[in-house]
């Protein structure tokens, strides 16, 4: 790991978020942010900014974005924000708002030094 990025307590699902993550995983870093840009998913939007974080931590390192790629993204559960509505005959129905935290970790490219 040459430099890491998080977002936490993002109001995205983790499932949703890993569905993402998984094609970006291993990727060269530049590959990545093309395949991001053109995906049309909503956790889309939080990658790209903690790749872009990942990759200014990786300038003010020394290091160029085509030396790098993706060598770990994770993510975890964060807590459960619960709500509720109305439901029929004076109940309430509980809402479950999930939170994720969200890690990506870039690394040199094997045969670069």
């Amino acid at each position: 790991m040459i430099v890491k990025a998080e977002g936490k307590f993002l109001r995205v699902s983790a499932p949703k978020v890993r569905q993402v993550m998984d094609l970006i995983r291993h990727k060269d870093v530049l590959e990545a942010q093309t395949l991001l840009v053109n995906l049309n998913k909503r956790p889309k939007e939080y990658l790209i900014k903690i790749l872009n974080s990942a990759i200014a931590n990786a300038k003010v390192k020394g290091f160029s974005p085509e030396q790098l790629y993706v060598s770990s993204a994770i993510c975890d559960v964060g807590p459960t924000w619960k709500r509720y509505k109305a439901a029929a005959f004076g109940r309430a129905a509980p809402i479950k708002k999930r939170t994720s935290h969200i890690r990506i970790e870039l690394d040199i490219k094997s045969g670069e030094s």
